[in-house]
């Protein structure tokens, strides 16, 4: 049986609905209104403190302040206490840095250094295309003297500086070259593009080391997969063992190539929404794979191994990584110096944010110290390294599983060379 409900019972009940609706309402404005004006009170209590502070020291302070100082160092103490560990205040000049940092390039004479047992800087790479190289400078030569400052252990922070300048600056070096003292030659400061990316074929896979995700490390990874197609390679070994990280739009290209069709990506915000940053298109390298890691690997570095792991393109090799998986963003100020903070966590592909945890390896292989250090210094040969030995042998019994692989060496040289002016750019 039907009942009826009276025209007088319904605008009664839709009164009470109204009533509710409007009450919540009040309440969440009422809280929301608060916690505002709980902000702005906590706000003003600062900036209150920091007035007396400065009408203090202002008044009482028996010396001179150098305004510029004082400034970047209220900044520097503002981040300092907001307990983000990886935020940064970044001065006009050091923005500067940074930026060049994040490009992959570096101004200067275009060498790596350290400091040799003599005390003299030792020449560990020559950048391509820098004044050095055209100057015939070669890893292995000593610099003796920069400008007028003899290089010895205690100078050989300052000799480092020294080298460094705004393009097209002159610096004068003396070189020891084998044994023999060569007169002193003056370089010209110049722009080069640093080498992030290197690759080499030993018998049929390719060993490519990422030390580190720059703007320009994605040119380079493609030039060196392209390298690795046309010498044959049935194979590939990605070596990202000390590599801090770098930029996500950088991880990504390098991570596009590799991956089928589908999220690289994704960030979560402070209010909750979670956003997909990066995709990957449907051409992908099908070849064996295996990504050695250690725990100096982070950031994107650690988003590049998870992800390949996550597609199951390869098994990753070494121990646990350093556990970075937050993103930070660079806010430029108006004079030109910038903050660096936490803006979100990043996630990769398919599994879980790896945070404060890390990327936990396939195959757990550890270095002895006395390996880890030659691997610091570069010079762990590569049948010595029980991780890269575990990485080839995985690598190895896939290609033999896949009865050779050579076809898809050809099919993707193939692809390579249709792509070849685009990576080149």
């Amino acid at each position: 049986m039907n009942k009826k409900v009276s025209l007088g019972t319904a605008i009664t009940l839709m009164a009470i609905a109204a009533a509710l609706a409007v009450a919540i309402t009040m309440v969440y404005s009422i809280r929301t209104f608060n916690d505002k004006l709980y902000n702005i009170k906590e706000r003003e209590a600062t900036y209150e403190k920091l007035s007396q502070i400065d009408k203090i020291v202002r008044s009482e302070y028996y010396g001179n302040i150098d305004e510029k100082y004082l400034m970047d160092s209220i900044a520097r103490g503002y981040i300092q206490g907001i307990s983000d560990r990886y935020a940064l205040y970044l001065t006009a000049e050091q923005y500067q840095q940074q930026l060049e940092n994040v490009e992959g390039k570096m101004v200067g004479i275009g060498v790596d250094t350290v400091c040799d047992t003599s005390g003299y800087m030792l020449v560990t790479e020559v950048y391509p295309e820098s004044a050095a190289e055209i100057a015939g400078i070669s890893v292995g030569d000593l610099i003796l003297q920069v400008d007028e400052l003899e290089v010895t252990a205690q100078t050989y922070g300052e000799a480092e500086e020294a080298l460094d300048g705004e393009a097209g600056t002159k610096v004068s070096i003396v070189l020891r070259q084998g044994n023999e003292d060569q007169e002193p030659i003056e370089l010209t400061r110049r722009k080069v593009e640093i080498p992030s990316v290197y690759m080499e074929i030993v018998d049929n896979i390719a060993y490519i080391q990422i030390t580190e995700f720059a703007d320009a490390t994605a040119n380079q990874f493609l030039k060196a997969i392209e390298n690795a197609f046309r010498g044959g390679a049935e194979g590939l070994i990605f070596d990202v063992r000390g590599n801090p990280g770098g930029t996500i739009d950088s991880v990504s290209q390098v991570l596009d190539r590799l991956l089928p069709a589908g999220d690289i990506v994704s960030a979560t915000y402070k209010n909750g929404d979670t956003k997909v940053l990066a995709t990957s298109d449907d051409r992908e390298v099908d070849l064996p794979m295996a990504v050695v890691v250690n725990e100096r690997t982070a950031s994107a570095a650690e988003l590049f191994a998870q992800s390949l792991w996550d597609y199951e393109k390869g098994q990753v090799v070494g121990v646990t990584t350093y556990g970075k998986g937050l993103m930070q963003t660079i806010y430029r100020l108006d004079d030109g110096s910038a903050l660096d903070i936490t803006v979100a966590k990043y996630n990769p592909p398919k599994s879980p944010n790896f945070d404060g945890i890390g990327v936990v390896p396939d195959y757990e292989v550890k270095l002895t110290s006395e390996q880890a250090q030659l691997l610091s210094e570069g010079n762990l040969d590569r049948d010595a390294d029980p991780q890269l030995r575990k990485a080839k042998e995985l690598v190895n019994a896939a290609i033999l599983a896949k009865g050779g692989g050579s076809s898809n060496v050809k099919q993707e040289e193939e692809a390579s060379s249709q792509d070849s002016s685009s990576a080149a750019d």
